[in-house]
């Protein structure tokens, strides 16, 4: 598969250069450590960090939601993994104010683990509390009664944009764990993967799909999904995705959803903007009210082919804070 690189050793160190380089207005890089970003624009004292961070290849995850009203600083891993402590450390440490630091990740074993060393280096080095929500959206990857075992995806988003906004609300440190955690809890993902993609380093796919195959529930580095089949017209598939996630969390008439529709990487807008017409169909069917939806690429894995459908459950509090301003490189919502 063809990609315009040069060294494919160095792609994350020439990704991360050229993007401080476009949007120097909206990011810096830290001197101590070449992979942690921080916000460019002066934060105040006393409020809470928010400080996000995964492996490479979901741009504009994650780098793309460090700004005003998102996330203060973002840790950024090799392609697919996730960041060593020391740039999660070193970015800690630059958007510290005095109120402590939320770590928002993804439920991956090398994230738990590495966003886990940094905080405990943060606290014994620094004194700096940290405080951690893992997000765990991806239906497909766990049953309801193990939901602890669920992976993070696209929901991930919604997370960050709450914490982000309780933070720069002055929410305390313990407020904006809560209110974070809750934006978890309220949020549900389920996507289709229809082509893998390739990695840098080796130029091959990633998995196998057959040319007329689909596979519900691909996760979002390849991970087995729950189901293989033909493929199916969009209507189908955004019937099957969002009925899952009702299955799992059920939405009585009347209640209120923000809903993403997220690309993978090489999904046209078109295409997603097909599953989203049906989508708003069938919660409108079930009086379920869309208050906010946002489509495109949020969260991608390289040029994989596919999407994803999340909702996140809104109550006045999380309406409020999906709702506030933000402005960052990749995304701006007035």
């Amino acid at each position: 598969m063809k990609k315009l690189i040069n060294n494919p050793t160095n792609v994350v160190d020439e990704m991360i250069e050229g993007y401080v380089n476009a949007y120097p207005q909206y990011v810096k890089q830290l001197e101590e450590n070449k992979r942690s970003l921080v916000t460019a624009k002066k934060s105040r004292e006393n409020k809470v960090g928010v400080l996000i961070g995964g492996g490479s290849g979901h741009e504009p995850a994650f780098m793309g939601y460090v700004g005003e009203g998102m996330a203060d600083g973002v840790a950024v891993g090799n392609i697919f993994a996730s960041p060593p402590p020391d740039p999660i450390l070193e970015a800690t440490k630059a958007i510290d104010k005095g109120a402590g630091v939320v770590y928002i990740y993804g439920n991956y074993a090398g994230d738990v683990m590495n966003f886990g060393m940094a905080a405990e280096l943060a606290d014994l080095e620094c004194g700096i509390e940290v405080g951690s929500v893992l997000v765990t959206d991806d239906v497909a990857s766990a049953p309801k009664n193990e939901i602890e075992k669920r992976r993070g995806i696209a929901g991930e988003f919604f997370v960050t944009k709450v914490a982000g906004a309780a933070a720069e609300n002055g929410y305390s440190f313990a407020e904006v764990i809560r209110v974070a955690q809750k934006a978890n809890d309220y949020t549900r993902s389920m996507g289709v993967g229809l082509t893998p993609c390739s990695l840098p380093q080796t130029g091959k796919p990633s998995f196998e799909l057959a040319e007329t195959e689909m596979e519900i529930g691909l996760g979002h580095h390849g991970e087995p999904g729950v189901e293989k089949g033909e493929l199916a017209p969009a209507d189908d598939v955004a019937e099957r995705l969002v009925q899952d996630i009702l299955v799992d969390m059920p939405l009585d008439q009347g209640e209120e959803v923000a809903v993403l529709v997220n690309g993978l990487g090489s999904t046209t807008r078109m295409e997603l903007y097909i599953m989203f017409r049906k989508v708003k169909q069938i919660l409108s069917e079930k009086g379920i009210v869309i208050h906010r939806s946002y489509v495109g690429d949020y969260s991608t894995s390289l040029e994989m082919g596919g999407c994803s459908v999340t909702l996140i459950k809104l109550d006045d509090e999380l309406k409020e804070l999906v709702d506030q301003p933000a402005d960052c490189a990749m995304f701006v919502q007035r």
